[in-house]
């Protein structure tokens, strides 16, 4: 028996459970460990029936990603997988009853369709969310899911990937009975109940897989909601078309669909790049130079400073979290008006289903409205949440640092300000720290933590632990303009500004990178923001620029006649009362005036150009801070820009990106850039250093800390 599987036995019942901790995941010596138990109740003639139960914290969780990172990249074997451990379990000749707390996830699921009958605590979750890794389940989960939930139900499950709960699972009939208090005790009951009855496979019950007429609908909707919501995405069409061949074909024959099909998912580069993406998301939390014990100060109460849409919703971030939250303002109007927003804010989220009214207000209990900085000695970290500007946030520090108890965390939400400088007006600058989160903050997962010159390691460590109570990704960067995302963002929006100066309309530019994957397009994304933010910063940080290199002028152009975006109901496009977008004459009539007098000759300029520019800049700008050590990893600039700015997850972020192309072509392609566009197209040296080796990005680790 293997040492990740116990066997014990009730009486007539046996009972296999599984320990492989922390999820139970079906790495090598489980399926062995089971299929070995299996055998040994089937040669004993006093077993009646076993029970199937994982130890520790859940039952099974999923198959080993580990593994399908290996069979992707060639080091494992692709053959039959799980498939032939799970017919084992599924013709034993006594039933064997699944017994399911925590998650039943992905290959989980499948162990626990392979059995007779599945018992559930009621705050079990069960789910096929295989999407999310760029793959479909490979072990006759799709065929085995519509033979117990009927179809509809299985599509959505396969091709969405969202998990469903013990008590759905149990009207669908995924599962048979649910347990309360204790679920060994009760799977055992169960399966002493079922024990003299046949045993029913799953891949034997075809009652609900419809007729042609009754599914056609159902896969056709589900075949125009992936092409809407999971544009570009190979897996959701794979898992539709795995299930549809469950309704065709007989279960074997099935079953080879799906294999081919998660073979072709599993080598593809989305599902590369996904399975990047899934150990990335694990990979930033560790910070070589902070040891894990790292004592962490208790952060039991927060303040934040300024109650505008980034203190509003950093403020909603830690009332969902059951932290209670000072919140600060100048005068009366504007914290009624922030307040007003988070009530409105909460409101939207009880109408979508997000949260319960009891929740909602819970978190309002949590948040005490003030217009003094009385009642900050009690709190354990303040987060400044004002106007981007230095001479306000190094006033506001001033007076933190006045009011806060000593070993409090004083925190700015600071997009692009130098954190040293901040810190520097303070007598605690190890206390000082950057957290910028991204806007909307109460619904945006990523965290940038800024650590600063002399920002102690507790506070670090702190922070990046607060990241994951706040339900956020907290990433590690170093205090330069801009950070690590901001910074990187500059050179990718300049080159959408150049095009379009260029010759390039302004929808085409958005279309083009849309069409690429991200969230939205350049020019609308500054519309949605505030183009006057950047206009601001630009005009801030004007002596730095260098004389005689070019700068896009369009944008400040528009500020200047007060087009902002959205919030003026201009900026790139024109905005009615819905903020609903269309293309401006006005505009391409001043842009032609406007180049015309910059002496700037117009071309027809291809969506491959639109894209090399703007991704690449980012790239090269990103290999930049690498090296630097402004980012700790490659992997870090990815998790940013998937998580803070849109970029396709199915592509691994910027960086993967990169690699997946091949760096010697990004190089070649941007020398190209530098002769016919100029210096600013001058290449990292890392990005030259490494195209030159033929080695990637993933190659490259830095051996140090973030700098700072």
């Amino acid at each position: 028996m293997s040492d990740l599987v116990q066997f014990a036995k009730d009486n007539e019942i046996a009972v296999i459970t599984i320990n492989n901790p922390p999820v139970n995941a079906l790495s090598p010596g489980v399926p062995e460990g089971i299929s070995e138990a299996i055998e040994r109740i089937s040669n004993d003639p006093e077993i009646m029936a076993a029970v199937l139960i994982g130890g520790g914290r859940t039952f099974v969780a999923g198959a080993d990603i580990k593994e399908f990172g290996k069979m992707a990249s060639g080091k494992a074997p692709r053959g039959a997988g799980m498939l032939p451990f799970l017919l084992r379990v599924e013709d034993s000749r006594k039933p064997i009853v699944v017994a399911i707390h925590g998650t039943a996830f992905g290959g989980g699921l499948e162990l626990a369709m392979s059995g007779h009958y599945r018992v559930a605590v009621p705050s079990a979750q069960v789910g096929q969310p295989e999407v999310k890794l760029g793959i479909i389940p490979g072990a006759a989960g799709t065929q085995r899911l519509p033979r117990l939930a009927g179809v509809a139900a299985a599509v959505e499950m396969c091709a969405d990937g969202k998990p469903v709960s013990a008590e759905k699972a149990l009207a669908l009939g995924i599962i048979d009975k649910l347990v309360d208090g204790d679920l060994l005790a009760g799977a055992i009951a169960f399966a002493r109940e079922v024990a003299s009855k046949p045993a029913p496979k799953t891949r034997e019950r075809n009652g609900k897989l419809g007729t042609p007429e009754q599914n056609a609908p159902i896969f056709t909707a589900a075949r125009e909601n992936a092409r809407k919501k999971q544009r570009g995405l190979l897996a959701p069409v794979a898992a539709i078309d795995a299930v549809e061949a469950a309704t065709k074909l007989p279960f074997e024959e099935g079953c080879k669909v799906e294999q081919e099909l998660f073979i072709k998912c599993l080598m593809s580069d989305q599902s590369k790049a996904l399975i990047h993406v899934f150990f990335g998301e694990r990979e930033v939390a560790k910070i070589p130079d902070i040891p894990k014990d790292t004592p962490l100060i208790p952060v039991r109460r927060l303040a934040v400073v300024g109650a505008g849409t980034m203190g509003g919703g950093i403020t909603m971030v830690f009332a969902n979290a059951g932290i209670p939250v000072l919140l600060k303002e100048a005068d009366q109007a504007a914290l009624d008006r922030g307040m007003a927003t988070i009530q409105k804010n909460y409101a939207n989220s009880v109408k979508r289903g997000r949260f319960t009214q009891e929740f909602v207000d819970e978190c309002l209990k949590r948040i005490e409205p003030t217009l003094s900085f009385d009642g900050f000695a009690a709190v354990d970290m303040a987060i400044e949440a004002v106007f981007e500007g230095m001479a306000l946030k190094k006033e506001i520090f001033a007076e933190l640092d006045r009011v806060c108890k000593p070993g409090a965390i004083l925190a700015s939400n600071t997009s692009t300000l130098s954190i040293d400088e901040i810190a520097a007006t303070t007598s605690r600058p190890e206390s000082v720290i950057g957290t910028h989160f991204f806007s909307p903050a109460n619904v945006m997962r990523l965290l940038e933590i800024v650590r600063g010159k002399k920002t102690g390691k507790d506070v670090i460590a702190t922070c990046m632990q607060l990241s994951k109570t706040i339900a956020k990704i907290g990433v590690l960067v170093g205090n330069c303009r801009g950070f690590v995302g901001n910074r990187m963002f500059g050179p990718y929006r300049r080159e959408a500004q150049f095009v379009v100066e260029e010759g390039a309309s302004i929808d085409a530019v958005d279309k083009a990178l849309f069409d690429f994957g991200m969230a939205m397009g350049p020019l609308a994304t500054g519309d949605l923001a505030g183009l006057d933010v950047g206009w601001r910063i630009r005009k801030e940080y004007k002596h730095l620029e260098k004389p005689g290199v070019r700068q896009p002028f369009a944008e400040d152009s528009l500020c200047e006649l007060g087009r902002f975006g959205q919030k003026t109901g201009a900026g790139w496009y024109k905005y009615d009362d819905q903020r609903q977008a269309s293309l401006d004459p006005v505009v391409g009539k001043l842009l032609k005036e406007w180049t015309t007098a910059a002496g700037i000759s117009q071309r027809p300029i291809s969506d491959q150009e639109i894209v090399d520019r703007c991704i690449y800049a980012l790239v090269n700008e990103g290999a930049r801070i690498l090296e630097e050590g402004y980012a700790l990893r490659a992997v870090d600039i990815d998790i940013i820009y998937l998580n803070g700015y849109g970029f396709p997850a199915s592509r691994g972020g910027p960086m993967w990106y990169a690699d997946t192309v091949g760096l010697k072509k990004v190089y070649e392609r941007i020398l190209d850039f530098q002769k016919h566009h100029g210096e600013l197209w001058e290449p990292a040296p890392l990005l030259k250093k490494l195209a030159e080796q033929g080695k990637g990005f993933a190659d490259f680790n830095a051996d140090h800390g973030a700098a700072a």
